[in-house]
Parts: C-alpha cells; structure tokens; sequence
C-alpha cells in the first residue's frame, strides 16, 4: 500500500523539521532515508540515484533565496524534487465532445476504468457513453455493461468485430462523450498492436489512454514506452493505487515515459477516480491532506462549499454530526474523505473506524428521532437513564446508543486534534505549508 511509502516520506519532512544544523551529513541522513522509502516503493535504482543527487546538489552548501531559512528550503526543495520525480505537471484532458480510447495489457483495469472515467465526465457537465469494443475476453462485454449500470451511461455493443461495433456506435450515439473500451493481451504483440492501430483509423481518437496498474511498479516504464512507439498515447491512467505497495514506482516510471500520468484509480468504488496532480497527491502523501479535492468533490454532490467546510471545524451537535456524516458518505469511504483533511493523515486511526455501515446508519437516525431536542445540542447531558428511554423509543438496544455516543466523540476529538487543518499553521512546517499552498485558508 502507498500508506508505507507515505509515512516514510513524513519521516523524513520530519527529520529535517527536527534538524539543529543543516550540513553535510544531515543532508545525506534524509536523502539515505528516502532512497530507502522510494526502493520499497520499487522506484528504479538508477531514477533513485538522479533524484538523491539533485537534492544534495541543491542543498549542500546553498544560500536559501530571500525570506527562507535553509531549513525551510530543504523542505520546500524535497517537496519540489518528489513532486517533479513523480510528475511534474497536473493530469488533463480537455472537457469536450470527444473520442477517447483505452488500451492496455490483459487485467490493468480498463473496463472498470471506463466506467468511472465516465463517472467523472458526469460531473464536469458532459454526458459520456461505453463501447464495448473488447471481443477477446469471454464476457467482457457483459462486465461492461454492469459498469455502464453502475455509472448510468448508455453502452454501445452492436457488432462482430471490434472496428464493426466501433463504427455502429459511431453512427447511433448521440452522447458527446464514447469511451472506447478495447482487448488486451498478456503480452503487447503483434496481434494486438494490429487490431488497435485497425480501430485507432476507425475511431480517430481524440485521446488514447494506456492503463497501466500500479502494481508493476518500476516495469510500468517500459510498457508505457512500448505502447507509445506501436499505437501512440496520450497519457497513462494509473489504476489500483491503493492495493499495492509499488504505486510509488509506478508513477515514477510512468513520469518519465514520453505521456504524462492524466489519472488514477484510488479504489473500487466508481467514484474512487481523480485527476492526476503531483502537487496535491504529495501533499496528501507527507500529511497535509487535499482540501481543495474535498471541496471539489463536495461541490460535486451537491454538498455547499460552507457545509463541507463545517465537516472540519469539529463543533457540532449529534444532529449535524448525522446529517454531516450522510453528507460525507456521498463522497465515498469516509476513511478517504478524511485522508483529505489536514493533519489526520498523520494520525494513527484504527483501520475502518471511519467507515459507517448503511445498517448503523439506520439505527443511529431511529436513535438521534428519538431524542430531545436539548440531548442533540448537549449529548454530554445523556446519562443511563436516558439511554434507556431514547433505547426504547428507537427500538434498539442500550448499547446500540452507547456506540453512538462514543463514535460521536470520538469523530469529535480527532477533527479538533487536527483543528480543521489549522493546528497546521503552527510548528517548523507552518510557513512551509503557507507558502506553497496547501489550502489552509479552508
């Protein structure tokens, strides 16, 4: 998972946090650490290499620019050389009518991808459809038909062959966005290099997206390179970021090819998709959260700006809190959206305590119809005996409304232990985070 390679990371922010004196040998600590971070990450040795001796080229007897300690521009140069190693430049298509193929290897991911980028040219106002141009793999075409469902987009599957029902959609769809969802093979071979260069002349693509998983690590450059030269590509869509232990090795190898990383899947939910940006998938990585992707996908769902933003602000009573927590789930896993925030990243919370079921949910709205309305704004003020009669009226058990109570305050104390993002505006990295914009103004 990309939690170790993260909390490796803050290690080494934190070390230089920590540093009395920035010389020679405290410089070749932490690059020590992070060579040793991005080779778990199974980052190419020789990238590894380029990258420590650019930040000791840097660092090493510099004279920090106006307005910065050398401390302070120690962080802000690792920041910028992981940022670069892994990227460089924001992920982006343009928001359009359009053709976009997808092509890959056997079992990178590309039908389920399909569906979720679909998801995600919803939300940005465009009406996308799927054609289901894969006739190698038994049922695939049925799978991306579920997708379809799922992301509540038309598919298009009319046809033998794939440039048959490539050339029907053509012709039927009215929708301003086909997503053309192509065979893969275990092996980029003739064969298939045959039949995507045969669709590529019937489509004419606007964008040809190679997906690559994330657990290929360090081999994704040499697939992105070989798939360029035969088909040409656009950009990459690094899927199963969360699954595997090697993303960071991925996206480097994937930088460095001759397309850009435009994507990557976070999960299997079909809205666990974003836009590829190095500045704020690092800042989430060292601890600093993503405000501004919790405001988007807020804005997304419908939540207002200002009801998101009092999510983080830890003041609120049982009633918000519910409806707060309703609001959150609509954006995916609640361990995610919180990941979003500032500072809880670098909290040790217990695996899938974030996470509510749709069953609990139930339970704790039959609970909180069943208080007063004082109880809600003082939930402080519930004791045993009122724990049994809101029980009653709900028709649950005691400890039912116990695990409420607890969960509530719980929730509670970790947002306030962050303080909505602003605990950090203080400490060794508080002008850090200011400076180069993590959105703290949320």
């Amino acid at each position: 998972m990309l939690d170790k390679f993260g909390d490796s990371l803050k290690k080494s922010f934190r070390k230089i946090a920590g540093l009395g004196v920035v010389d020679k040998e405290a410089v070749e600590l932490v690059v020590r650490d992070l060579q040793r971070a991005m080779l778990q990450a199974d980052v190419d040795v020789e990238l590894v290499s380029g990258l420590s001796d650019s930040i000791k080229k840097k660092i090493i007897g510099a004279k920090p620019p106006t307005g910065l300690t050398l401390k302070e521009y120690f962080v802000k140069t690792l920041y910028d050389e992981i940022v670069e190693f892994l990227g460089k430049e924001k992920g982006e298509i343009a928001l359009k009518p359009q053709r976009v193929l997808l092509i890959g290897l056997f079992g990178s991911g590309k039908t389920s991808t399909a569906g979720k980028l679909s998801k995600w040219l919803q939300t940005k106002g465009l009406k996308p459809a799927l054609v289901a141009c894969d006739t190698h793999r038994a049922a695939a075409q049925e799978q991306l038909k579920q997708v379809g469902k799922k992301a509540k987009v038309n598919v298009y599957w009319e046809g033998k062959k794939p440039e048959d029902i490539a050339r029907n959609a053509l012709k039927k769809a009215k929708e301003e966005v086909l997503i053309f969802d192509s065979a893969g093979r275990d092996a980029l071979d003739k064969v298939l290099a045959k039949e995507l260069k045969s669709m590529g002349k019937v489509i004419k693509p606007d964008e040809v997206l190679l997906v690559i998983p994330a657990d290929l690590g360090q081999a994704a450059r040499k697939q992105a390179e070989e798939f360029n030269k035969l088909v040409g590509i656009t950009g990459i869509i690094v899927t199963k970021l969360d699954g595997t232990a090697k993303g960071g090795g991925a996206l480097a190898a994937a930088s460095v090819s001759e397309a850009e990383v435009k994507f990557i899947g976070t999960g299997e939910g079909i809205g666990d998709f974003q836009v590829y940006d190095p500045r704020r998938f690092v800042g989430k990585l060292i601890g600093y959260g993503d405000i501004q992707g919790l405001l988007e996908k807020a804005k997304e769902i419908g939540i207002k700006p200002e009801e998101a933003k009092k999510i983080l602000e830890g003041e609120f009573t049982l009633n918000e809190f519910f409806e707060q927590i309703k609001s959150m789930q609509k954006m995916g896993s609640l361990s995610k959206v919180m990941d979003m925030v500032p500072g809880v990243p670098g909290l040790k919370i217990p695996k899938g305590f974030m996470d509510v079921q749709e069953e609990k949910m139930k339970k704790w709205s039959h609970i909180i119809n069943s208080m007063t309305p004082q109880e809600k704004r003082e939930p402080d003020t519930i004791k045993a005996s009122r724990i049994k009669r809101i029980s009653k009226g709900a028709g649950v058990s005691d400890g039912d409304v116990r695990e409420l109570l607890k969960y509530y305050k719980q929730v509670k104390k970790v947002i306030k232990l962050t303080k909505g993002g602003k605990g950090l505006k203080r400490g060794p990295l508080a002008r850090f985070a200011k400076q180069f914009g993590f959105g703290m103004e949320a």
